[in-house]
């Protein structure tokens, strides 16, 4: 199962620690994480050097392609709302997950979406929690 997972990149990085442990946890329960270097430290100039309609062109692909979407939108970010909204558009289910006490786009939290969750999280492994647990209630029953 392909979880893509949206963060802030150019927004600013504060929440860095808690998108490693997002991806981490997801990568280690055996979902698939395109984006999963995004919580790298240092992807803000890996990112720099590829050219805007590259990233929009691959990160549409892996959306199209992914079965959900989980983004951290404590911090606020152009592209996470773009991503969420875009898959949305596509009927995707989308977890958003935000740290406890932060203000959160009322875009985000007043969208009636059937398929958008909304989730705050105390620590970084409250956050890895909810994550999987809303990636592992999508997966098919075996």
């Amino acid at each position: 199962m392909k979880i893509y997972f949206a963060c802030s990149i150019t927004g600013g990085r504060a929440y860095e620690a808690v998108y490693q442990s997002i991806t981490r946890a997801l990568l280690e329960a055996g979902f698939e994480v395109p984006t999963a270097h995004l919580a790298l430290s240092g992807v803000v100039n890996e990112e720099k050097i590829i050219q805007p309609q590259e990233v929009y062109a691959r990160d549409v692909a892996w959306m199209r392609s992914s079965d959900a979407l989980i983004a951290e939108v404590s911090v606020p970010s152009h592209g996470v709302g773009y991503e969420i909204g875009f898959a949305l558009s596509l009927g995707k289910p989308v977890l958003c997950l935000y740290e406890q006490g932060r203000a959160v786009s009322k875009m985000i939290t007043g969208n009636p979406d059937p398929n958008l969750t909304i989730r705050p999280y105390q620590d970084r492994e409250g956050a890895a929690n909810s994550a999987l647990e809303f990636a592992s209630s999508l997966r098919p029953s075996l």
